[in-house]
């Protein structure tokens, strides 16, 4: 059998629609296989006085994890909180969506001891990344007493 004509282009400037197809076709393909398609981004956002985004919590649930891919609180805000109550809140929302645990990433130079703190265990550990530091991944289980 003959493979169907293509090509490849490498970019360091992707379009969206390009993502988009790739993860249109993996969740085509892992549908296939586990019969689960339930992702679903989750977001609380920081907004100023004037309405912009100035921080965050991004992530997504899926497959009964909530995964959080990116938190950031500006330096005006921090130890006020603020992280605490977006990770929070998306663990809650995440619960509420049925999840049973959560998952993150942080490097060493990030807030390994905040989502400690906050009940999270490292579970995994890439050393040198970036050369002379580490990236640490972290879970934690959730239920409604482990939230809040």
């Amino acid at each position: 059998m003959t493979p169907p004509a293509h090509s490849t282009v490498l970019t360091d400037t992707p379009e969206d629609a390009a993502r988009a197809a790739i993860v249109r076709g993996l969740l085509a393909y892992n549908h296939g296989k586990t019969g689960i398609s339930d992702h679903r981004p989750l977001a609380v956002l920081v907004h100023d006085e004037g309405g912009a985004v100035i921080g965050g919590l991004w992530g997504r649930t899926a497959y009964g994890w909530l995964f959080t891919e990116l938190l950031f609180v500006p330096d005006s805000l921090r130890g006020t909180g603020l992280g605490r109550s977006l990770l929070l809140q998306a663990e809650a929302e995440a619960a509420a969506r049925g999840c049973h645990g959560a998952w993150l990433d942080t490097f060493a130079f990030q807030a390994r001891p905040f989502y400690e703190r906050l009940g999270y265990e490292c579970f995994g550990e890439i050393g040198d990344y970036p050369r002379g530091s580490s990236r640490f991944f972290m879970k934690k289980a959730l239920s409604p007493a482990s939230v809040g």
